[in-house]
Order: structure tokens, then sequence, then C-alpha cells
């Protein structure tokens, strides 16, 4: 049916990790890099490490197979709590009101049975290989957003980026001559300079303030130097960042483009339903997206975010009402610049002969499609540098058309 509708962790990432917090890294690029039709792209990419059960997400509630596979995490479009039907099949959990209103306005979209190239299920070789771009994990340490931004055409560049966190993420490293940008490592408590920093941003950009301040909270938190993090940090940390990424991408001299990452989407027991663990941070998202569109301002037309994860859930919850480590998922679409009101899905069926591996939601679209998509029709690309260059050895996968307006 086709409708239109763990491992190997440094100490750092693994703080990361335990804190639940986020981070971003930025990319200058050319204001004239789409000059001909008048435009000033802007492009946020946004990760959700730990794998999004994109069955909850946007469930096919018209599946007959779907409620009684996640049982009693199952949506339904009637009753308390009651699923946000984009159309007679899928319907958006109850926690993503504003992305359900720019799907409404034609502004957001969602891609449904979704993946990388990577079948297996590690974390750490499903984000290698989600943020790489290659077909499989090991074998770059660049990623495929910074290959993109250095294919872009030779023009003025913005001497510096910022990048805020312990690392960058890997989809926005790597040598990019063409491109300045420098990350600045978000610095413990201890160090002064992190006080130095945010005072600066207090003056400049209140919002950055903040974030930059929860931040440090989070960084503390993790390293044992506070009591244990109150409940919502996590989904605090997502909209508080989104909201001073935004206001800096909506400087004329700030970036074009973003990567951020946000952790803790690895579900295993108690996901909850239409209320629960999986909501709290549904709503985090949803509300980021929302700091997007009010703090980029008239920008939003110009813009495109994409929400990917390394890979989705089991199709069936397990004994302790989560979801184990899958393969299908969503991807998700949102700004002004989305050709939006739709679900984008070659729906493979929920069936037990239709699961993959007879127990995953079974992938029909590549991620590098939809992502080629977006650099091709929004940024400029060609297909040919981003077969050969941004994602290596995909030939095969051409891009999906039609995702922006």
């Amino acid at each position: 049916m086709t409708m239109d509708c763990e491992t190997r962790l440094s100490p750092t990432r693994r703080s990361l990790l335990l804190s639940g917090a986020a981070f971003a890294a930025w990319a200058y690029i050319p204001k004239f890099a789409r000059a001909a039709d008048a435009r000033d792209p802007r492009l946020v990419v946004i990760i959700l490490r730990g794998a999004l059960d994109g069955l909850a997400t946007v469930a096919p509630i018209g599946d007959p197979d779907y409620a009684g596979l996640h049982g009693s995490i199952a949506l339904a479009k009637d009753g308390p709590n009651a699923a946000i039907m984009l159309d007679p099949f899928f319907g958006l959990h109850p926690a993503m009101p504003e992305f359900a209103r720019m799907y409404r306005d034609k502004k957001a979209a969602v891609v449904h049975a979704v993946a990388t190239s990577y079948r297996e299920r590690s974390h750490f070789d499903g984000q290698d290989t989600l943020e790489s771009g290659f077909p499989g994990p090991g074998r770059v340490q660049s990623g495929w957003l910074n290959r993109a931004i250095a294919a872009l055409p030779r023009g003025e560049r913005v001497s510096s980026g910022l990048a805020i966190g312990p690392t960058t993420p890997l989809v926005l490293r790597g040598a990019a001559p063409t491109v300045g940008w420098a990350p600045v490592n978000l610095p413990t408590a201890a160090d002064d300079t992190a006080a130095r920093l945010i005072e600066l941003y207090r003056h400049q950009d209140p919002a950055l303030a903040v974030a930059l301040s929860q931040g440090l909270q989070l960084d503390k938190l993790a390293t044992g130097e506070m009591a244990k993090p109150a409940p919502g940090a996590k989904v605090t940390a997502m909209q508080q960042i989104a909201r001073g990424a935004a206001r800096v991408m909506a400087a004329d001299d700030g970036p074009r483009v973003a990567a951020l990452a946000f952790d803790g989407w690895d579900t295993h027991a108690q996901e909850g339903g239409p209320v629960g663990r999986l909501a709290q941070l549904l709503g985090g998202l949803d509300n980021a997206l929302a700091e997007f569109e009010s703090g980029l301002g008239a920008h939003w037309r110009d813009t495109v975010i994409v929400v990917a994860t390394e890979f989705g859930r089991t199709a069936r919850i397990n004994g302790t009402s989560g979801t184990d480590h899958g393969t299908g998922t969503v991807a998700l679409l949102a700004g002004g610049a989305v050709a939006g009101g739709r679900v984008i899905a070659n729906w493979p069926g929920l069936r037990p002969a239709d699961l993959y591996e007879s127990r995953d939601l079974a992938p029909t679209t590549d991620l590098r499609a939809i992502l080629k998509g977006v650099l091709h029709d929004h940024l400029g690309l060609g297909e040919r540098v981003l077969a050969d260059s941004v994602f290596p050895d995909s030939a095969m996968v051409r891009p999906a058309k039609g995702l922006v307006a």
C-alpha cells in the first residue's frame, strides 16, 4: 500500500547520556547560496539518540495488527488522550499538537517505514551510520552534513561557527576547507570560562544564555556535583536549546545550518502510551519545533527541519511495557519550506509475515533518499555530488522528489 498522505562510550559521551543533555553544532554557509531564487535557506538536523518508536509517534491505527502488537501502549483514535488523526490511517501522538498544527498548515510531513542502510541493533553503530552517511559504520570520521556544506558554491563565509556541548555531532564533523567553523566545548562548572561565556550571551542573547546554563546544570548532574535531576530536565533542555539556536540562526550574520542531538529515546521499559515517558520526550521535541518556528521569524518560510533517529523499535511490546531495538521508524519534516500535510509511506503492513525478521516494522524507504531530496531541492546540491561525496556509495538511492515547496 502506497500512501502520500551501548557500548564503547567515552566518559564524556557517557556523561551526556546520563544527564540527558542536548548539544548543537553550527556551520555558516553563504547567504547567496540560493540567490537565484531570492531565498536564504536554513536547514536544521535534529538527531534523536536512542532509537525512536515510530509506531508510537505516528501510529498506523488503520492497520488491523497494530493494536495487538503495541498492546497497552497503543494509541487509539477515540477516548481519553486520543491520537491526532493525520488521515484515516495514521494518528499522531497527542503530545505533539504543535507538529499537528504545522501538518494541517502543510508545513510538516511524516515519512514512515524509513531506515538507514544499517540492519543491526547497536546504538553506537546505528548512530555512526546515520551521521556519517556511509552505508555502514566505522568508515570515516566526518559527517554527511559537513560534507554537504563543503560542496556548496564558494563565497563569503563568516569566520567561525559555534558548537555547544562536550563534542560536535559526527554529522557535522570533519574537514571542510571552504567552510569556517570551530567548536566551543561546553566547560565544566569549575571552569570560569563558562561564567564568562554565559555572561556574554546574557546581554547579546538571553535565550542562548539560558540554554548554556541549563547545559551546565545537566553536566553537574552527570558528574555527581548535584542531586538527582529533576523530572522533565531533558524536556526543558530541548526547548531551551532550540530557543537559543533559533535566535542565533535568525540573525543576518548567523548560521544557516545547525545539527542538534537529543539523547534519552531508548524506551526498553515503561515507555508509556498516550501519557508517560515517551509522551514527555515527544512533548519536548514538539516544543522545540515550535521554538524554531517562533524564533526564526520571517526566516521560517525558508527553513527545513529534519528529525531522524538511528533505527526504530520492535512492533510488539516487551514484558516491561517497553519496546526493544528495531528497524523501521519515522522521520519528521517541519518548516515553512516543507511541502507538508502528508504522510509519505509505502506501508509494508504489520502481519507476522510482513515484519522484518518477524519482529520489526519493515523499512521501505531509505533515509538517504529523504536527506538527499532535502539537500538537492533546498540547498541546491547536485545528484552526483550527493551520491559521490555526501553519501558515498549511494548512487542507487535517488533523491526523493517534492519534499520542499
